[in-house]
């Protein structure tokens, strides 16, 4: 039984008007709507964003965005709209290819839609707890437009190990447009550049670490460390209070490497896609 209403918002500015002050009020938990929605307000995409808010007696309990050709960002989605939430989004955006957020809420959703799904991935959310930062050979310098064809090819790379099932993009422009946009991307260097890591612009004083890239043949020296600390560090000097990465479960030596420069994990997230 339904105790609440949907809403599907035709505007950026009027969801924002419902729900930013909730979704900042979280920034750990919300990092992936904050940052992929300040994204749309300075770069509008090509195609509009999905977003619906759930009310309960005339307050917003809830929200469920997606922004093309991404799946549906069940981060702030009350399990007790799941019902809610699959209808409105079948009926509003049929071509959505999946759900991603904490696995009790994506995949909470995943099930309700009746799909078959696969699980694509499985990641951790880990937080800043104090900044350790590794000694490493090499220097660190922030990257700038020179650097925009490697780092692009670089972020084809990360993709295809990293999220094989990600929808196709140009990568290098990709990269241009998040310099464009301020986000923070270091790099680390020893006779040429061998790790790259970027941190978006604090938002609600949220920054997201990632991507973070070492070529095969320079890992296994600390070299992503490095350059993750150092991203790490140019968040904290522009005001972030809360600094977030995610992790693939599947890979434990990142996951051990960001604790030890200071992370510390939240909660597990999962994303389901269907199968069709």
């Amino acid at each position: 039984m339904d105790f609440m209403d949907a809403f599907v918002h035709s505007s950026l500015e009027s969801f924002d008007a419902a729900t930013l002050a909730r979704l900042a009020a979280d920034p750990v938990r919300n990092t992936v709507a904050l940052t992929s929605l300040d994204r749309l307000r300075r770069l509008p995409g090509e195609h509009p964003p999905t977003l619906i808010t759930f009310h309960d007696g005339g307050q917003v309990v809830g929200s469920l965005v997606r922004t093309p050709p991404w799946p549906f960002q069940a981060a702030d989605l009350p399990l007790e709209a799941v019902e809610l939430a699959v209808r409105t989004a079948a009926e509003i955006d049929p071509d959505a290819p999946g759900v991603t957020g904490p696995r009790e809420r994506s995949e909470a959703f995943a099930t309700a839609t009746g799909e078959k799904y696969t699980e694509s991935i499985a990641t951790r959310l880990y937080r800043l707890e104090e900044l350790v930062e590794p000694a490493v050979e090499g220097t660190g310098r922030l990257a700038t437009e020179d650097d925009v064809e490697l780092l692009g090819a670089w972020r084809a790379e990360f993709l295809a190990e990293a999220v094989p099932e990600a929808p196709d993009e140009q990568t290098t422009e990709a990269v241009r447009s998040s310099l464009r946009l301020g986000n923070g991307h270091a790099v680390w260097e020893v006779d040429g550049t061998v790790a790259w890591a970027v941190a978006s612009l604090p938002q609600s004083g949220m920054t997201r670490i990632g991507p973070v890239y070492t070529p095969p043949e320079h890992r296994r020296h600390g070299y992503g460390a490095a350059v993750s600390a150092m991203v790490t560090r140019w968040a904290l000097e522009r005001g972030a209070t809360d600094v977030v990465l995610f992790a693939d479960l599947v890979n434990p030596v990142s996951n051990s490497i960001y604790q030890r420069i200071g992370y510390r994990p939240v909660e597990d997230w999962a994303e389901f896609l269907w199968k069709r």
